[in-house]
């Protein structure tokens, strides 16, 4: 019989998760019950205090459900509101990255920061978690069959085996040089596995990094460097450009030419006063002058020299995105110039940058990065 672990706060969410467990079990599920409730004999807790009372909750579960995971229990499901959904938001970022979790929760905080490098299925229950009513019934009954789903899999709890594919970045904005190189890889019988660098895959791409995930990486859209250092949204990932520093990696500036904001009637009128257009209803992409493209390349730059593995890089003259060639909105010669210039002033001098006067959409930079990854290691 399948075994599901239940994260929950009892001192205050016990009618709920009583009805959740029997909508498990009636689905043949065997579950398993730990409460991350604070202690109610402390009295009202706040400020440090609560905050330390929360970490330790979520610590001592962490060791529970930890070692649940690794034995006969195949998925980990919490329920809880704004302190207890936190608490059991920490266990589960520190199960493994694919292990199955889910969380029901009132969703009281950015759901892009919490999954950004832990694979966590959430269920808003819409509702707040107060007392069982049809609305919240109905989600937990939804989320029990997602679970059986999930059991199906017969998992065990293992993680991860995957053989390394080589690691590659990519956005919309250099989607049509990715899919080529993804393409090429594979007709060299090669798995390819592609991050979004939105300020947020970036974390998921340096987690994956560290647990050994990639034979080589290819950094073709190091965009999140100008979210780190000019404007746009992103979670920390401080390890963003040195996780998996001992492999060899290809790095292109797909996508260094431009800052990502959110919505245009929501961004300054400073930043719209510059060439900038709307990728999506969310998503405004705003060019970067030659002084922020100079910072940002020589942070790329600084960042590289630290690798310990072979490290080399390709800066395509034609556009670094979409947009960003002739009759593109953002086009500009210069701001390429200004990266070259950069990176071969401030890169190790063995580290060697390769000017290409074609976009990076064009075959000839497919080529070049596949020469790169095939060079002998010196």
């Amino acid at each position: 019989m399948a075994q599901v672990l239940v994260l929950a706060t009892l001192a205050t969410k016990a009618e709920e998760v009583d009805f959740l467990c029997e909508q498990m079990q009636g689905l043949g599920l065997s579950v398993r019950v730990v409460d991350v409730s604070l202690d109610a004999s402390r009295g009202v807790l706040d400020g440090d205090a609560k905050r330390q009372a929360m970490v330790a909750a979520a610590d001592k579960a962490l060791q529970t459900a930890a070692q649940a995971a690794q034995g006969e229990t195949e998925l980990v499901v919490g329920l809880g509101g704004g302190t207890g959904g936190e608490i059991i938001l920490n266990v589960l970022r520190g199960l493994p990255i694919t292990f199955p979790k889910i969380l029901v929760t009132t969703l009281p905080f950015d759901p892009r920061v919490a999954v950004a490098d832990n694979a966590i299925i959430f269920v808003p229950t819409l509702v707040d978690i107060a007392g069982l009513n049809a609305i919240l019934r109905e989600v937990l009954e939804n989320t029990a069959l997602m679970a059986s789903g999930l059991c199906r899999k017969q998992r065990k709890g293992k993680p991860l085996t995957a053989a390394p594919s080589v690691g590659i970045t990519g956005l919309g904005a250099t989607e049509s040089a990715v899919k080529p190189l993804v393409d090429a890889l594979a007709a060299e019988g090669r798995e390819s596995t592609v991050f979004h660098s939105n300020g947020y895959g970036g974390a998921a791409f340096a987690r994956f990094a560290s647990n050994n995930a990639f034979s080589e990486i290819v950094d073709l859209t190091p965009h999140e460097i100008t979210r780190q250092h000019v404007a746009g949204a992103h979670v920390e990932m401080p390890d963003r450009f040195s996780a998996g520093g001992d492999l060899r990696r290809v790095v292109l500036p797909g996508a260094m030419n431009f800052m990502g904001l959110g919505p245009i009637d929501q961004i300054s009128e400073a930043y719209r006063a510059r060439p900038h257009y709307a990728h999506s209803g969310l998503f405004t992409h705003v060019k970067l002058t030659e002084d922020e493209m100079a910072l940002v390349a020589g942070k790329l730059a600084t960042h590289l020299n630290a690798l310990a593995g072979p490290v080399s890089a390709i800066v395509p003259l034609g556009g670094f995105s979409h947009h960003d060639r002739p009759g593109g909105v953002i086009e500009d010669r210069a701001l390429r110039e200004v990266c070259l210039e950069t990176l071969k002033r401030d890169l190790r001098p063995d580290i060697p940058v390769t000017p290409l006067e074609a976009h990076i959409f064009d075959g000839a930079v497919t080529r070049e990065i596949l020469a790169h990854l095939a060079a002998p290691q010196t």
